[in-house]
């Protein structure tokens, strides 16, 4: 075609990149729509009756469910679960075992976020000492995260950098339940803001539609450079 001589470089860069920005806008829309879906099955479990800690082993998709526990918190194992920031103050989250005096469960309970400013002073927490019926929801996490060491510190309370359920249970030697319970608010919470996700699914739209900007202002720019080699060569 003589009037459009884009030239054999810009034509590799477009080649390159033009389907990239294209499939980076369509996995942006895809995100969003996963993220519409898991807020409302996170509606839907809220609408839902309460179950037992007895029952969350028999469901086939777990996540959000909320449960109703009576029991006691055991004081004497705590875990930190550090690096966790609100506000962008530091701190971490405070998980505890509690055992379901109705059904005899153990659960890992998460009660919230506490501030840490100086590590060089223990975060101070307290633990209530008589029976306690709570409201929580159970947390499934999108995925394994990728974690340099995994081992745990020593002593209690024990700093822990990320939650694995199952090595929690067998350094307690304890049958519980395989999931952590996130608090809902109230007296035994401490700052108990749970996040569903930290992006919305609108923002998920507002980058595809910037990738696809990025696309079509590209072709348009490759349209135009075409175009205008071809005219300079023909003078």
């Amino acid at each position: 075609m003589n009037g459009f001589k884009p030239g054999v470089i810009p034509t590799l860069v477009v080649l390159c990149l033009l389907p990239l920005l294209v499939w980076l806008g369509f996995w942006q829309l895809e995100r969003g729509e996963q993220k519409r879906d898991m807020l409302a099955r996170q509606e839907a479990r809220e609408a839902a009756a309460p179950i037992g800690p007895e029952q969350i082993d028999t469901l086939q998709e777990p996540a959000y469910a909320r449960v109703n526990l009576q029991g006691r918190f055991d004081a004497e194992h705590s875990f930190l679960l550090d690096s966790r920031t609100r506000d962008g103050r530091v701190g971490v989250e405070l998980l505890q075992p509690f055992q379901d005096q109705p059904s005899g469960r153990w659960v890992l309970v998460n009660r919230g976020w506490l501030p840490w400013p100086d590590r060089r002073i223990p975060p101070k927490f307290d633990t209530p000492d008589r029976p306690l019926k709570l409201s929580a929801w159970v947390y499934v996490p999108s995925g394994d995260p990728f974690i340099l060491n995994r081992r745990m510190a020593e002593g209690w309370p024990r700093l822990i950098n990320h939650v694995d359920v199952k090595d929690i249970w067998t350094l307690l030697g304890r049958d519980g339940v395989g999931y952590q319970l996130r608090l809902a608010p109230g007296p035994a919470a401490y700052r108990a803001d749970w996040p569903v996700t930290f992006m919305q699914p609108q923002q998920h739209v507002g980058y595809a539609v910037q990738w696809f900007a990025l696309a079509a202002a590209l072709l348009a720019l490759f349209i135009y450079f075409g175009v205008h080699q071809a005219r300079g060569s023909k003078q």
